[in-house]
């Protein structure tokens, strides 16, 4: 059952359909986590990316 429900990225509601809102007609995405791992090869980039979004420095840019 887990991954059937989607939730629209422009308006934020859940729906069952799997191409777009009914509501709205956006795009519908998975809004569950990727499950964990503590072999994570590619977190460092994704944790990288995410600073750099934020506006903070990355691992490897310098001081």
């Amino acid at each position: 059952m887990k991954g059937m429900i989607r939730k629209c990225a422009s308006c934020g509601d859940y729906t069952m359909k799997t191409d777009h809102c009914p509501k709205c007609g956006g795009a519908v995405k998975n809004p569950h986590p990727a499950k964990f791992s503590p072999e994570d090869k590619y977190s460092r980039y994704r944790l990288a990316l995410k600073r750099e979004g934020e506006g903070g420095r990355t691992p490897e840019s310098p001081a």
